[in-house]
């Protein structure tokens, strides 16, 4: 069998480099690589080392013999797969090396068989490695497959074992779950006798509560098993209220309730006894001469006293259970109330009535009779209280009927005499007192109110506090007094009112009133010599808390006075809804008043002098009637007002009159949901805008027409004759402009400084003078100007001068004023 030939390999050739390195000698690599020593030795070394190659291994073997060997032999492996073996070797012979051909080659075919054998002999030697892996492999596997079948049978315990744990854990749960029913039901056993007992100790107590009641004698509630036996019969009553479904729980219920009322009624039995006991014995004692006010107040309050610590308790029971029973006890409780109050009514009347005659109500004074008479209410009042509350907790109502009771022996003689006191002062200062009590009531109650600056917010505080606090918190003096106090309010607004008509709307005006300006010029002299400031404080009126201060009130028109009194003396007395209409009513009076003496002064004086004066006091209205509508924060600035009225002042003047119309006004305010008492002052403050603006338009417009009377005398209607014609009128006008022309800078500067003195006469105040000059100077201005246009016309049609111009007119007013 032949085999082919094995091709002989071929190298791809290389294709030749396009630039060719040149070829170096031996010589010039080494002169251009020059060796160390330990290179030249060590290359030494290695040429020596590769001269003496020994023989391979698979060589050795063999033996040198001149006879041809024999080709091996193909000896089978275990796996069946022949491969070539050596030829058994025999003793004492060297045997071949099974590659070692055993004749020599001489044909290329026996090379090639030869070739073949290497070839197989170097890949079987090549994957010997994967057969000894493959070998291991198979060892692995086979031990593996031996602990897998470990693994499976301890599995197989293991599961054997779970299932008997399972089986034997079932049978505990079974016999625990037995156990606990069984612990279940005796629980619940022993739980529902507990509540079959229960249920049965609130029908065991009535038979305690019978047998206690019954106990004769009236110290039966000073036991100290009594109290909480009545808290027993109250928790039973309780409990069988919501329980009627229960068997005889109505029976039991109506036999509790009864145990209850007896309970409550021999409180209320020994109460009453205590009372009339200790109340005999003091108006005994009261009724002996010569009893002295210690032993009066010991007998009046300290028995008492003494015996509030044992009955306290006993009517605190009384009125907690009244609260949860009322249609029981409450009657009983109302007798307690109503046999303390009569008790110490009788006691107390005694003294009362000895001390308002000891007042003497007819012949003292008004004021000193309130001052004395409340303070002793208010202080007998107090006590009254305090002693109730040692007692009770309950019927306020009642108590303060009492109070009231009390009160009305002094309120019988001092009524009458403040609905017909004739002056206003007194009528003020017993406000003032009364407040004043209501005050320290509102004090002690609301602490944080004390900064407030009206005594009626105090007295309005302390009602509102009074109706809104618990049930004898405090006694509230403000609500005992209050009757009183609306009497002298009552009686100071009918008698204001009365003022304010007779003394502003009807006054009828002396010599001396409208003595203007002398009565200023007397000032200024009379200031000027004394070189003093700060008369007004003296004043007789004072300015109150909510107007800004005014000065020169010894100069005011009476009437001016008269508002600027009654209001600062109502303000802190009636109600504020009261107040606006009474501030509203007086200050269009006065304005209405003003007017009136303006008029009338107008024929006594000059048109000017007149004018003056109803600014002068318009202003000193306006600004009480703005002091009137600020609210607290305001207040406490009072130069404010002052500026405020002034730039009004100058608003006013550069307004429209449409501006001031009142119906229009208020209907706007009603619109927006103004209160009515806002609504009047600012009526009123209309009104006042309104008349001050027409009298400082005439004041301006006949200062003007002072200054400009002569400008007006050479104008006359433009005249129809062609531009180059005379007439006689043109020619009269032309021959007057230059005189005219001089006249009026002579006297413009005279008229417009007499009439800033006199403003400074008249307001004393430069601010309200600088406001009222632009208007008067812009109306000289304007008519200068229409001047200056009719003189152009009769430049155009005579060829006159050119006149002064408006900027130098400007100066001279500048200069002026």
């Amino acid at each position: 069998m032949s085999s082919a030939r094995p091709q002989p390999r071929r190298g791809t050739p290389l294709a030749p480099s396009p630039h060719p390195k040149p070829a170096l000698s031996v010589d010039q690599w080494e002169a251009k690589t020059p060796l160390t020593d330990l290179q030249v030795r060590s290359i030494g070394g290695l040429k020596d080392a590769c001269a003496r190659r020994p023989i391979p291994l698979k060589f050795q073997r063999e033996v040198d013999t001149s006879r041809p060997g024999t080709p091996s032999k193909l000896v089978p492996s275990r796996s069946g797969t022949p491969k070539l073996g050596a030829v058994s070797s025999q003793p004492g012979v060297n045997p071949l090396h099974p590659l070692h051909p055993t004749q020599p080659i001489s044909t290329p075919q026996q090379f090639h068989d030869w070739f073949a054998l290497i070839e197989r002999s170097m890949s079987h030697a090549q994957d010997t490695h994967f057969r000894a892996h493959l070998s291991s492999v198979g060892t692995h596997l086979a031990r593996c497959d031996t602990l897998l079948e470990r693994v499976t049978e301890v599995e197989d315990d293991v599961v054997a074992m779970r299932q008997d744990w399972e089986e034997v854990e079932e049978g505990g749960r079974s016999l625990q779950g037995a156990c606990e029913r069984l612990l279940e039901e005796r629980d619940r056993l022993i739980e529902f006798t507990d509540a079959i007992a229960a249920r049965l100790d609130y029908f065991t107590d009535l038979e305690h509560a019978i047998r206690m009641l019954n106990h004769p004698g009236e110290t039966l509630v000073l036991q100290p098993d009594f109290l909480p036996m009545v808290d027993r019969i109250d928790a039973c009553i309780e409990y069988l209220q919501t329980h009627r479904h229960f068997r005889e729980a109505e029976i039991y219920l109506l036999r509790f309730q009864q145990c209850m009322t007896r309970a409550m009624t021999l409180i209320k039995i020994y109460f009453v006894s205590t009372l009339r006991n200790i109340s005999s014995d003091a108006q005994r004692r009261l009724a002996e001469k010569d009893i002295s006010q210690t032993a009066q107040t010991h007998l009046l309050y300290s028995k008492f006293r003494s015996v509030s610590s044992s009955l306290a308790p006993l009517l605190a029971e009384l009125e907690h259970r009244a609260l949860s029973h009322p249609e029981e006890l409450s009657a009983l409780l109302g007798e307690c109330h109503a046999s303390y109050l009569a008790a110490r009514k009788s006691l107390v009347v005694g003294t009362l009535v000895e001390e308002i005659r000891l007042l003497e109500p007819i012949r003292s004074d008004l004021v000193e009779l309130t001052r004395a008479g409340c303070g002793y209410l208010r202080q007998l009042c107090s006590d009254e209280f305090s002693l109730y509350k040692r007692f009770f907790n309950s019927g306020e109502d009642k108590l303060y009927r009492y109070l009231e009771g009390l009160c009305d022996y002094l309120y019988d003689d001092l009524r009458p005499r403040i609905l017909h006191e004739p002056q206003l002062t007194v009528l003020c200062e017993v406000c003032t007192v009364l407040q004043a009590l209501m005050v320290l009531d509102v004090s002690a109650l609301s602490p944080s109110n004390s900064g407030s600056d009206s005594d009626s917010e105090y007295a309005s505080t302390a009602i509102e506090i009074a109706r809104s606090s618990k049930p004898l918190e405090r006694l509230h003096v403000a609500q005992l007094l209050q009757m009183v106090l609306q009497d002298a309010q009552t009686r100071l607004f009918f008698r204001a009112q009365a003022v304010v008509q007779s003394e502003i709307q009807y006054y009828a005006p002396k010599t001396d009133d409208l003595d203007y300006p002398a009565k200023l010029t007397e000032k200024r002299v009379s200031d000027n010599a004394s070189d003093h400031d700060g008369d007004d404080d003296a004043d007789e009126y004072e300015t109150a808390q909510f107007l800004p201060p005014l000065k020169n009130k010894e100069l005011w028109y009476p009437p001016l006075q008269k508002t600027h009194w009654i209001l600062s003396q109502l303000h802190d007395f009636v109600q504020p809804a009261i107040f606006e209409d009474m501030a509203h009513e007086a200050i269009s009076l006065c304005c209405q008043s003003l007017v009136t003496a303006s008029e009338l002064l107008s024929t006594r004086a000059s048109a000017s002098d007149a004018h003056l004066f109803l600014v002068r006091h318009l202003l000193v209205l306006k600004e009480i009637a703005a002091g009137l509508s600020i609210d607290e924060v305001q207040q406490k600035d009072k130069a404010a007002v002052h500026g405020s009225v002034i730039d009004t002042l100058g608003s006013l003047l550069r307004s429209t009159t449409s501006y001031f119309n009142p119906s229009s006004i208020i209907g706007g305010l009603a619109s927006l949901g103004m209160p009515r008492a806002a609504a009047n002052i600012a009526d009123a403050r209309m009104k006042i805008d309104h008349e001050l603006k027409r009298v400082c338009e005439e004041l301006i417009a006949q200062c003007a027409d002072a200054a400009t009377a002569p400008l007006r005398k050479v104008q006359s209607p433009p005249s129809s004759a062609p531009p180059n014609a005379s007439t006689p009128q043109s020619q009269g006008q032309i021959t007057g402009v230059a005189e005219a022309y001089n006249e009026f800078v002579s006297i413009c500067v005279k008229e417009v400084e007499a009439w800033i003195a006199r403003l400074r006469l008249y307001l004393e105040d430069e601010k309200t003078v600088s406001v009222l000059l632009p208007p008067m100077q812009s109306t000289i201005v304007d008519e200068y100007a229409t001047f200056q246009d009719f003189v152009r016309q009769l430049e155009d049609q005579e060829g006159l001068p050119v006149m002064m111009s408006g900027p130098d007119l400007w100066s001279m007013l500048r200069r002026a004023g």
